[in-house]
């Protein structure tokens, strides 16, 4: 036999009833949800750009592109007041003009202060005798699965476009148009599209938390995010160098969580480590004694304890400077001597 709702009494009956016959303003209909996307997207919207780029190309056989250029366009985002933009490296390599418009219309040349094609990030600065809005920088290291992530940009040219979704996976890699592998990338459903590469992707407070950067074609809602701990580092280097040194040792890994009890055992800051996937041939993580299987710890007593992490540590600072390498192999923990080389351009 069905059931049916029942009241307490008459008057929670009545006023049940008049509840639902009343008219609902726009406001009142507005859920929780929405409510959060329409207030983290007020926060940054005014800061994020359309970027118009061209590059010189070759005139093709058929007389395509006669005058040697091609256009392109993408997105990016204001992250300084005086007028520092940060977007894909893709979006603005090898470009000879780039030009930046803004939610409010404005236009601006832009110029390039530093790209990383390793990272996948670039950043423009243009030139305003204004104070310009911009965005605040969230932590992804912060993050957690399954809370809201919001993308913003100018798919296919339809500027200001926004999309919702959640962040599906951390710690995903991601290999770049360079041929290097960008590691804990962040993965959402939040649909991109061409246009959307250099957009900020932001939490429920509207601070970013990714770069834009790529879907998989032929999926339907994978796409990805340069993690904002990452850019912070990268724009570091760009803003000190023009471009980004690193140091290289020769290992591909993962992030791998490390248990309590080894944890405890070895007196471990860190609850993860850097999985050793593979030692390339004569490197110097191969000449120092890494093998296969390998969990980095620590890098000069630093905690790694992240794929970023371990990234991080390897700065210029450490080139052709012997560092000392903490690994967990088997029920052991060793130090091993390294001396890592400049990566190569």
């Amino acid at each position: 036999m069905g059931s049916r709702p029942q009241f307490i009494d008459d008057m929670s009956r009545g006023a049940a009833e008049a509840a639902l016959s009343t008219p609902l303003g726009d406001e009142a209909l507005l859920d929780a949800y929405s409510r959060t996307v329409i207030g983290a997207l007020e926060r940054v919207q005014q800061a994020v750009a359309f970027i118009s780029v061209e590059r010189h190309v070759a005139s093709g056989a058929n007389g395509r592109n006669p005058r040697g250029t091609q256009g392109g366009t993408g997105s990016g985002f204001i992250f300084t007041p005086d007028g520092y933009l940060l977007t894909n490296s893709h979006v603005v390599h090898g470009a000879t003009h780039i030009r930046v418009t803004l939610a409010d219309g404005g236009t601006f040349d832009a110029d390039l202060v530093g790209d990383d094609p390793d990272s996948d990030l670039a950043v423009l600065r243009i030139g305003s005798a204004e104070v310009l809005p911009h965005v605040e920088l969230g932590e992804s290291g912060k993050l957690r699965v399954g809370q809201i992530a919001i993308a913003v940009g100018n798919p296919l040219g339809l500027a200001q476009t926004v999309t919702t979704g959640v962040v599906s996976a951390l710690g995903r890699s991601l290999r770049s148009n360079s041929g290097r592998m960008i590691y804990d990338v962040i993965q959402t459903d939040a649909a991109l599209n061409p246009g959307n590469s250099g957009g900020p992707l932001i939490n429920s407070a509207g601070q970013v938390i990714g770069v834009n950067t790529a879907i998989i074609a032929g999926a339907q809602a994978i796409s990805f995010a340069t993690a904002i701990d990452t850019a912070k580092w990268v724009i570091m280097q760009l803003f000190a160098h023009g471009r980004v040194r690193r140091a290289y040792i020769g290992v591909a890994g993962t992030t791998s969580p490390i248990s309590r009890r080894v944890q405890r055992y070895f007196g471990l800051p860190s609850a993860s480590g850097v999985h050793v996937m593979e030692v390339v041939k004569a490197s110097p993580a191969a000449t120092g004694g890494l093998r296969t299987g390998d969990r980095i710890v620590a890098i000069d007593a630093l905690p790694v304890d992240s794929v970023d992490s371990l990234q991080r540590s390897l700065d210029v600072t450490r080139i052709d400077r012997v560092v000392n390498v903490t690994v967990l192999r088997g029920a052991q923990k060793l130090e091993l001597e390294v001396t890592p080389v400049e990566q190569a351009a």
